[in-house]
């Protein structure tokens, strides 16, 4: 008699279930491959002119990479102080939006709440919206979170101490590492044609306007890539619903 396989969990919805075990081995793994991006922020920001100090505190407190790459890229650009900080907190609203879809996912306790908002960046919020169900998505949140934060900082103890002992990091080539891993954390995200125009768009704006404005501000006016896109694909839509014409979808 053929073996017969047993078949897998499945919960009251009659989806699969998925075992903790997966749960926090898919964690580890993000945590673990984005984690170690924390050298590069630490070598970018001491070569940018930040103390040891100022580098870890900026991971210790803010931790969200994409705001840290774009608060020391535009410091080492010779931008203003408040010009480069309002340009990181633009880039890091998004972590707002991201905590109201997972306070209602997560459900935490409201004691906890203020603790894991430090961890509701891109990379947990990923995890957790993958999961599913409540249970998997906070394991992986948890999961997720702590491996990233421990080793993000830790690699960023390095890379500041490493950019100390070798000297002029521009020499190296180092200074494009901050760009180098932000673009490689953001190329998965584009699957839609909308997102794709848009990020296209942003970057003809942040660099067309680089050398007009000051440091720091093309960031800011880079955003408005956003609306532009959604403007021109919402007339494209309105003009073929007069035309009579199916709409375009939107891949």
């Amino acid at each position: 008699m053929a073996e017969q396989t047993a078949p897998p969990d499945v919960r009251r919805d009659g989806t699969a279930a998925k075992s903790d075990a997966a749960v926090v081995r898919d964690a580890l793994g993000v945590g673990i491959a984005v984690g170690l991006s924390g050298f590069a922020f630490g070598v970018t920001s001491a070569g940018s002119g930040l103390s040891l100090l100022q580098t870890c505190a900026l991971s210790l407190l803010v931790f969200t990479g994409a705001s840290q790459f774009a608060l020391v890229g535009a410091l080492a650009a010779g931008g203003n102080p408040f010009t480069a900080a309002a340009g990181a907190f633009f880039v890091g609203t998004r972590n707002a939006f991201y905590g109201l879809r997972l306070s209602q996912l997560l459900a935490l306790r409201p004691l906890v709440r203020p603790f894991a908002a430090q961890w509701v960046i891109d990379e947990t919020t990923a995890v957790a919206l993958a999961q599913p169900d409540r249970r998997s998505a906070r394991i992986g949140f948890t999961v997720t979170g702590l491996t990233l934060y421990v080793l993000w900082n830790v690699t960023t103890l390095l890379g500041a101490l490493g950019a100390e002992a070798i000297g002029d990091t521009a020499a190296w080539g180092l200074d494009a590492a901050g760009p180098a891993v932000f673009l490689a954390l953001l190329a998965p995200m584009l699957r839609s044609t909308t997102e794709r125009a848009t990020a296209a768009l942003a970057v003809l704006l942040g660099l067309g306007l680089l050398p007009v404005l000051p440091a720091g501000v093309p960031v800011l006016a880079a955003a408005l890539a956003a609306p532009a896109v959604l403007w021109f694909r919402g007339r494209r839509t309105v003009g073929r619903r007069t035309d009579g014409r199916p709409e375009e979808d939107a891949r």
